[in-house]
């Protein structure tokens, strides 16, 4: 079989989707652990102040051969909000030294099954990296099928990254303010119907609370299934992106707390071959901060 190809055993449960390449199954993943051109990335993030962090889970286990890959630390420290996108010289920097570079088919899995992976997969994609794929049901559905762990941390060669970013994936605040008036772009918000409402706290301290006015909401768990932390079907899938109020016809630009979950809509658009979503990578972290920035509380309309 070829590099990165998938097997037809594999493919049926997701053979509707219009990029199946971009969702891998365990069992691929497993036929592939000793593949040199497959390189594996765990991409778990946790809130600030929840423990253990991704960081100290990675430590305690994870997949033979994956790299660990914190968003915290690639990523723009000069800019005051979290995770904000590197340059694409920092970024290429530090992917080749977690060994990841050109010519390879990247697999990202997260300890929530769709949580942090999609970051990643975004990130690699506005690098000009195309080859990369999520893991369907992450560490759960690994774990729940009985796959070894390790706590052996591997050390890859350096590898070089070429990095080619796309602009055309991202957008700031700016951005979003002119938005408010062309409403060129539909906006949706993938943080908890309470959070978008403004009846739930922020699990950052000094954010205001509510949501971009003119937005929609989509809970970003919802694109998941709560018992397999599998993606949805096609169908399923294309059914809650079309029920939030989104469309294939109409550009989308995703928000959430820190622009982690909002990828999670980028990517679940990208399986049913919607065109690409960009990412307001400031997200509420910086919509929400005092200032003169427009808030609606209340349900989506």
């Amino acid at each position: 079989m070829a590099r990165g190809e998938l097997s037809r055993e594999t493919l049926e449960p997701v053979m509707s989707y219009a990029h199946p390449e971009a969702l891998v199954s365990t069992e691929w993943l497993a036929a592939h652990l000793d593949d040199p051109k497959v390189a594996i990335v765990d991409g778990s993030f946790t809130l600030p102040g929840v423990t253990p962090t991704a960081q100290q889970n990675y430590a305690s286990r994870h997949l033979a051969g994956a790299v660990f890959f914190d968003i915290d630390q690639i990523a723009d420290h000069g800019n005051p909000l979290p995770h904000m996108l590197p340059t694409p010289d920092a970024f290429a920097r530090a992917a080749g030294a977690l060994g990841l570079g050109d010519g390879q088919r990247i697999v990202v899995y997260d300890l929530a099954g769709l949580g942090a992976a999609p970051r990643v997969w975004w990130m690699l994609r506005i690098f000009g990296h195309a080859d990369v794929a999520v893991l369907d049901g992450g560490l759960p559905k690994w774990l729940a099928e009985g796959r070894p762990v390790t706590q052996d941390v591997p050390h890859p060669p350096v590898r070089r990254f070429t990095a080619r970013f796309d602009p055309r994936l991202v957008r700031s605040k700016d951005e979003l303010v002119a938005n408010l008036a062309s409403r060129r772009e539909v906006v949706v918000d993938a943080r908890s119907g309470g959070r978008f409402a403004g009846t739930a706290a922020e699990p950052r301290p000094g954010l205001r609370a509510g949501h971009i006015p003119g937005s929609v909401n989509l809970p970003s768990n919802e694109l998941a299934d709560a018992k397999t932390k599998t993606v949805l079907g096609a169908d399923a899938l294309a059914a809650r992106l079309a029920a939030a109020g989104l469309s294939p016809d109409r550009p989308v630009v995703a928000s959430c707390g820190s622009g982690v979950s909002a990828c999670v809509i980028a990517f679940g658009m990208h399986l049913v071959g919607w065109p690409a979503v960009a990412i307001y990578d400031g997200s509420w972290s910086e919509w929400g901060l005092p200032g003169d920035t427009p808030i609606a509380t209340g349900p989506a309309g």
